[in-house]
């Protein structure tokens, strides 16, 4: 499958959140060309801050795979990772992370701070961002203008 394949699972995940009344953000771990994790934003229905669909993704994966180290995995997720799951995604060893729309207020992978390329710590990951980011952006954009009462580009 593709990046654009892949995310578009992530995106499925997402619009899940959406209709939950969570923040639209899904994520998928992949191995050997096979999805081992999924998940989606829940920490407000779950009641855990932690709920991150990175975090929810990596825990399913780890509990398939039998290991909490995901080695020669790939995280797609249609937002950047905030410092938490950037920190997670570092523990876990994933090899490479592909994200869709940057988040200019939390992001660590770049747009605010970025974890991934911070030498001192002993894990690396390759990037890959803006996949699909039109797609990922506008369902969080029409998320939050819905909250607000807004249509979509009517500020």
């Amino acid at each position: 499958m593709t990046n654009q394949e892949y995310m578009q699972i992530a995106l499925s995940l997402a619009a899940e959140a959406a209709a939950l009344g969570e923040v639209p953000v899904g994520a998928i771990v992949v191995k050997d060309n096979e999805i081992i994790g999924r998940g989606c934003n829940a920490p407000i229905s779950t009641h855990d801050p932690s709920a991150h669909a990175e975090i929810r993704a990596l825990r399913d994966a780890a509990q398939r795979l039998g290991n909490y180290r995901l080695v020669d995995c790939a995280l797609y997720v249609t937002l950047e990772p905030c410092a938490m799951c950037a920190g997670a995604i570092q523990h876990a060893r994933i090899a490479r992370l592909v994200y869709g729309a940057p988040d200019l207020k939390t992001g660590a992978c770049g747009s605010v701070i970025d974890l991934m390329a911070e030498k001192r710590l002993n894990h690396h990951v390759t990037v890959e961002s803006g996949v699909m980011a039109q797609q990922c952006g506008e369902l969080l954009s029409a998320f939050f203008a819905a909250r607000r009462g807004k249509a979509p580009g009517n500020n």
